[in-house]
């Protein structure tokens, strides 16, 4: 489909604050809103191109709606039009999820606000379950990828294995299972200059680390936010599948390992995080918020929790930007790499596996909270939920307002077991 005149860059800037304002529905819903905004209506990018480009941001770790936009942007504007449309496609959550967050650790003591929040763990334990079929058409196409999920997630219940080991020995079957495929000719493809790709890298890595290394010197490498910092750089790395991927290795190292906030927390942060426009990976935010809080060493809790919740988020959303401008010249050649397509696709089926287990976690402390008897309400909460999202095919925010709002009558009506 061909384009017809090129927007000028207050115009993609319009359209790219109504994006970060109105993206709800996870990524498949962030991508399908573009896709028909900016290649059916406005016939601002190529179909050819949007594809292309949606290919390459799954092949990326990290949040492919946001890469993709980011993208998106550079094709139209350059380097400042990819800036403007990846950060304006996190800000407007970056900053409610903040307002939330605070709410959440002020108020936390309000008997009502816990009611609200036991709702929204009956709704994130629902949609964590519709997820897993969901990921699972998407990725397990053979025999091959149906064994890598399986023994992703039992290597995960029985043996705790690492998260990122887990995605390793994924990758290598998958590149190994697709060595047989041709090789690529790269002859006919546009090529880009690498000293040009390595400036772009250089530029690129001296803005994700400045901000890391600064906390360090000021407040010392033992320090949570220099922690943080280190830690959610490299979650940023392996991030690959989505969000519902890395939470089991977030979860696993922020609570278990360095203990910075509970499970009944992390839960919460996942409900929050779906409420809000943007990508779900700004759970991340709120884990840094938290952890901040609840550890603000030298610093005031709200200092800390601020300081945390903003490195956190810089250092998740910045490795995108660099993915983008230094790789997004190469998209043609990248794409066309068999070997990589069958690592990603075997990364990707074992993420399923993860998923599972995640929602396994997740309702083993949803419902057996503190590992007493079970809580009946937000069992029954979930299933309804549950059933609601799979049998309709309702929108997430509805479900999730209304477990909320169903946790807070539960309280006032006195129907939510003591716990």
């Amino acid at each position: 489909m061909p384009t017809d005149s090129k927007p000028t860059f207050r115009e993609a800037a319009r359209f790219w604050v109504k994006l970060g304002c109105i993206g709800f529905g996870g990524p498949a819903g962030q991508i399908a809103i573009m896709h028909r905004e900016l290649v059916e209506r406005r016939r601002w990018i190529a179909e050819g191109d949007f594809s292309k480009a949606l290919d390459f941001c799954m092949l990326l770790p990290g949040p492919e709606a946001q890469q993709l936009a980011t993208w998106l942007g550079w094709r139209l504007h350059g380097t400042k039009g990819g800036i403007a449309a990846g950060a304006l496609f996190v800000l407007p959550a970056a900053f409610l999820l903040l307002a939330l967050s605070w709410l959440f650790m002020a108020g936390g003591h309000l008997p009502w606000l816990a009611d609200v929040f036991r709702g929204l763990a009956a709704a994130v334990v629902a949609l964590v379950f519709e997820a897993v079929p969901r990921l699972g058409r998407r990725a397990l196409k053979s025999s091959l990828h149906w064994g890598l999920a399986v023994a992703s997630f039992l290597a995960l219940q029985i043996f705790n294995a690492p998260f990122v080991g887990i995605l390793a020995v994924a990758g290598l079957v998958g590149w190994l299972s697709n060595r047989s495929h041709p090789p690529v000719s790269f002859e006919k493809l546009p090529s880009t200059p690498w000293r040009e790709t390595l400036a772009t890298a250089g530029v690129c890595l001296a803005l994700w680390w400045a901000p890391v290394l600064g906390v360090a010197a000021w407040l010392g490498w033992e320090s949570v936010p220099a922690r943080m910092g280190l830690f959610f750089s490299q979650a940023a790395v392996v991030t690959f599948g989505g969000a519902y991927a890395v939470l089991p290795y977030v979860a696993q190292q922020a609570v278990e390992t360095h203990g910075w906030l509970s499970s009944s927390q992390m839960i919460s942060g996942l409900a929050l995080a779906e409420t809000t426009p943007g990508p779900l990976i700004m759970v991340l935010q709120f884990v840094g918020f938290v952890g901040g809080w609840q550890n603000p060493g030298t610093l005031s809790p709200a200092t800390a929790a601020v300081l945390c919740a903003v490195l956190t988020t810089w250092v998740t959303f910045l490795p995108s930007f660099l993915f983008i401008f230094a790789g997004g010249p190469h998209v043609q050649k990248l794409t066309a790499l068999p070997w990589l397509s069958g690592a990603l696709s075997g990364i990707t089926a074992a993420v399923v596996g993860v998923v599972l287990n995640l929602a396994v976690d997740f309702t083993r402390h949803a419902l057996w909270p503190g590992g007493g008897s079970m809580d009946w309400f937000v069992g029954v909460l979930a299933l309804a939920a549950f059933f609601t999202l799979r049998k309709f095919h309702s929108a997430l925010v509805p479900v999730i307002v209304l477990c909320g709002l169903a946790g807070w009558l539960g309280g006032v009506l006195g129907f939510l077991p003591v716990r």
